[in-house]
């Protein structure tokens, strides 16, 4: 057996296609252009090149980006005064503060600034709370949809959720395994996992048997951060992968010294898997496409809170 791949770079065009038409109808029926304010501190170079990303990925789908690089000597209080400006800007429907952050600066603190409603990386504790609330399976609540949902959600484990719907994967009564504990990916991938109604196992650096405990799992989705981690012979056959991970491993043969590889020992895995994510060109296009998505449906979200504001209004001055 050899896996299927799963095109993180296709799937993530073909959401950037139909994310332009949503921006198209925003404009046409709201009246509202979605703007996305990125935030950059320092000069690392990684930052800069994810932030260059963001950016003409914006510009594609016609979401208004604005952009903000700042010395890596800024102060806290200085990046939230800039937090509350944008949070009280119209004009910016989601503000994304690139990280890591200089070690002077709490990334803690400026997270939690950012007003839940403009939080498009879904990192807000509000909205992570929201993960835990069952409220999805409350009667006529029976599925998840994440453009019907009044919150965000962090946008790596929301691509992981994509690409298995995309390539045809059941969740449902499904067995998944989540290697790793993050907070920014393995704890809200497991919850969406289990809003799927997938029976969900978090594995960690504690976990007795881990070889055993991923070897039952349907849906395997590493994101451990540590290199080809999971083996071939942990995998059940048939099982699908998604590999979370980026790592870089020393080379020789290729000019750049190292190569990229994920969390899973891509060919062992490959050799059992029905259906697979390639590193890169997996899990990564799907980010910045969920980033996107998150800011299109901040925007229509608040164009329609106003809306019926202004509606209610009008009657309200009606009846006096």
């Amino acid at each position: 057996m050899s896996a299927e791949l799963i095109d993180g770079n296709a799937i993530a065009a073909q959401i950037r296609v139909e994310l332009k038409e949503n921006v198209r109808v925003l404009q046409e029926t709201l009246g509202a252009t979605p703007g996305l304010a990125v935030v950059l501190v320092g000069e690392r170079r990684d930052s800069a090149t994810y932030v260059r990303m963001k950016k003409k990925a914006c510009a594609e789908i016609g979401i208004n980006s604005f952009g903000f690089d700042y010395p890596a000597s800024i102060t806290e209080a200085e990046l939230l005064a800039k937090v509350d400006e944008l949070n009280a800007d119209p004009t910016v429907n989601g503000i994304l503060v690139q990280l890591p952050l200089p070690a002077h600066i709490n990334e803690q603190n400026v997270l939690n600034r950012i007003s839940p409603e403009k939080d498009v990386d879904g990192l807000h504790p509000l909205n992570v709370a929201q993960l835990a609330n069952t409220k999805t399976h409350a009667p006529g609540r029976g599925s998840w949809s994440f453009d019907t949902i009044d919150f965000h959600t962090s946008c790596t484990p929301q691509g992981c959720i994509e690409l298995l719907d995309r390539s045809g994967v059941t969740i449902e009564g499904k067995e998944a395994v989540v290697i790793g504990r993050s907070n920014i990916v393995g704890i809200p991938v497991a919850m969406l996992l289990m809003q799927r109604n997938a029976t969900v196992t978090i594995a960690h650096s504690r976990t007795r048997d881990i070889a055993e405990v991923v070897r039952r799992a349907d849906i395997v989705v590493a994101a451990v951060g540590r290199a080809e981690f999971v083996k071939g012979a942990w995998i059940k056959p048939g099982a699908v992968v998604i590999d979370v991970g980026i790592n870089s491993v020393d080379d020789p043969s290729d000019k750049r010294g190292y190569r990229l590889v994920g969390d899973a020992a891509f060919e062992e895995c490959r050799a059992v898997a029905s259906k697979i994510t390639p590193v890169p060109g997996g899990v990564g296009p799907m980010t910045i496409a969920m980033l996107l998505r998150n800011t299109v449906n901040g925007t229509r979200r608040t164009a329609l809170a106003a809306q019926r504001a202004a509606s209610d209004a009008s009657m309200e001055f009606a009846r006096k």
